[in-house]
């Protein structure tokens, strides 16, 4: 293993009484978190040993300058920790949160049984691998290609605007011709429909043309004989009913 670049400091516990004669405290206890750095590369590499608890958040500002001085960020080898528990969890956690903000990326390379399990019991080894860094985004349903769902959208748009455009139309030649020839509603709208049909004519065209005769056109001669069919149809309720409103679309 190369000689480390950086090497942290042992961190007494509080309670440490020095010895006679001593003017350093007592080094830390063999479970006290202690850790290692060495550059590689863009990275930095940590191997930890002793014990990852609540006493471990004292190494984060630490870890933190590692971090800042790395470009890429942290490959951490827990190989020699002997106990991890859920307050040493988070202090990775946080570790890796730092990581994400700044743009890099925290790894676990390689641990022991003690890390290894607590990872798979909570389900967080994953955020300590590569791919974990850049999820890839969550998987939608098949709806096709890219190009057919944004042409199916645009024409779907187009047609929901020109229905708004053309229904007032629609509805004040259904007026008209429920007063004209005392039909209902939907009998109106069956007469519209079947005359669409019967002339080759969009419905939106063929209202206009009806609106249009309020104020003195005239509808061609095979419009006029195809609405007369029409109106003369829906008179029996049988016919009306095989066309309610909003069965046929106004297709381009």
């Amino acid at each position: 293993m190369p000689e480390p670049a950086y090497s942290a400091a042992p961190h007494p516990q509080e309670d440490a009484v020095p010895t006679a004669g001593d003017s350093a405290p007592a080094a830390a206890p063999p479970c006290m978190a202690t850790m290692d750095v060495v550059p590689d590369g863009d990275r930095m590499t940590v191997s930890m040993w002793g014990e990852l608890d609540l006493g471990s958040r004292r190494l984060l500002p630490e870890l933190y300058d590692m971090l800042t001085l790395s470009s890429g960020g942290v490959d951490l080898r827990l190989d020699a920790v002997g106990f991890c528990d859920c307050s040493g969890l988070n202090t990775l956690l946080d570790l890796r949160t730092r990581a994400v903000d700044e743009g890099k990326t925290v790894t676990i390379s390689s641990c022991g049984v003690a890390v290894e399990r607590l990872l798979d019991l909570t389900g967080t080894r994953e955020l300590f691998t590569d791919s974990a860094q850049d999820p890839a985004p969550p998987a939608r349903p098949d709806t096709g290609p890219p190009e057919e769902s944004s042409q199916d959208l645009r024409a779907e748009v187009a047609q929901l605007r020109r229905a708004m455009q053309t229904r007032p139309t629609i509805d004040l030649a259904r007026g008209i011709l429920m007063a004209s020839f005392n039909l209902t509603p939907e009998a109106a709208w069956s007469v519209l429909v079947r005359t669409s049909q019967n002339t080759n004519t969009k419905l939106h065209h063929l209202a206009h043309d009806l609106v249009g005769t309020v104020r003195g056109s005239t509808l061609p001669q095979q419009v006029q004989q195809q609405l007369s069919a029409a109106v003369a149809g829906a008179s029996r309720p049988d016919e009306a009913a095989v066309c309610p409103a909003g069965a046929v679309e106004d297709r381009d």
